[in-house]
């Protein structure tokens, strides 16, 4: 038991369950309905963050005996050489259920992984470190687009709004063991604005659907709500999710803001790691995908159960 709770730890599992939202809302933001290969793409992602995960802790693990010798590696329950060899084995499994998914897939996920690894061994305490980290989650998203229909371009533009989110959170955590600043909890608070406010405002794709009647909820009428001269159900689930993700990663941030103490600053990284599912179901709700929308945002009680019993700091 306690070795299982260790490879958790390290492993940071309560995050896994920001990373299926990835494909799925770059699915459909390439205008294309979840299928097989997006299922390959959440596999690969899965194994690909999960090898970030324990590379980050090898990589870390002379830093963390210092400021956090309670992680696996420092405390002696796992050996670095078992987190190293569990990050080649993943990036390994990672890359190969993207060939499965199809060229474009994989052609996606190489430069994935190679901005996985780059990040932990070299970018992590550089200036280049939260763009790096930014790369990934886009290209985490582009992904799914890419397995799904082969043409992830469509999906730029929401992979750009996912790696503004990772960006804020990024730069908060690079002060979190040590606090002292309120200057980046600030710059991820007016990120999380703007991206609330534009995904809340709409994408053509849905806007397009809502025009021509189609089932924005997959089964919904779309006119419905127009029709009376309200929102739609397709506009309302958009911008309840929008909140939801301004709220999640919004409240943190301003705590951090305010008294920027380490314990607060961690919490605040905690929240924008959160709020990266309510981000991805929103992007979801904007192309017209409502079904996917609430799919991805059922993932959110799960991870924050899983929280609750695990640390992802």
């Amino acid at each position: 038991m306690s070795r299982r709770r260790a490879w958790a730890e390290l492993l940071r599992l309560p995050a896994l369950f920001t990373v299926p939202g990835d494909a799925l809302s770059g699915a459909v933001a390439a205008g294309a309905r979840p299928g097989p290969r997006t299922l390959l793409a959440i596999g690969s992602s899965l194994c690909l963050y999960e090898a970030g995960m324990a590379l980050n802790d090898w990589a870390d693990r002379a830093e963390d005996a210092v400021e956090r010798p309670h992680r696996p590696l420092p405390s002696g329950r796992i050996r670095p050489s078992s987190a190293l060899t569990a990050a080649c084995a993943l990036t390994a499994a990672g890359l190969g259920l993207a060939a499965g998914a199809g060229r474009p897939a994989l052609a996606v996920a190489t430069p994935l992984a190679a901005t996985v690894w780059a990040y932990d061994l070299g970018l992590k305490h550089t200036p280049a470190g939260p763009v790096a980290m930014a790369a990934a989650r886009g290209l985490d998203h582009l992904l799914g687009a890419a397995a799904t229909t082969g043409r992830p371009r469509a999906a730029l533009p929401s992979a750009a709004m996912l790696g503004t989110h990772t960006l804020a959170v990024t730069a908060v955590s690079r002060r979190e063991t040590q606090g002292g600043t309120s200057l980046p909890p600030l710059a991820a608070l007016g990120a999380t604005a703007v991206l609330a406010r534009v995904v809340a405002a709409g994408g053509r794709r849905e806007e397009a659907a809502g025009a021509q009647g189609a089932p924005s909820l997959r089964g919904g009428d779309s006119q419905h709500g127009s029709l009376r001269g309200g929102p739609t159900l397709a506009q309302a689930l958009r911008t309840a999710l929008a909140a939801t993700y301004a709220v999640t990663a919004g409240r943190p941030y301003t705590h951090a803001a305010l008294n920027p103490s380490p314990p607060l600053t961690q919490r605040a990284v905690g929240g924008g790691i959160r709020a990266t599912i309510p981000l991805q179901a929103a992007l979801a709700a904007r192309a017209g995908a409502g079904l996917t929308a609430l799919a991805i945002a059922a993932l959110a009680p799960l991870g924050r159960r899983y929280a609750k019993k695990v640390s992802i700091t």
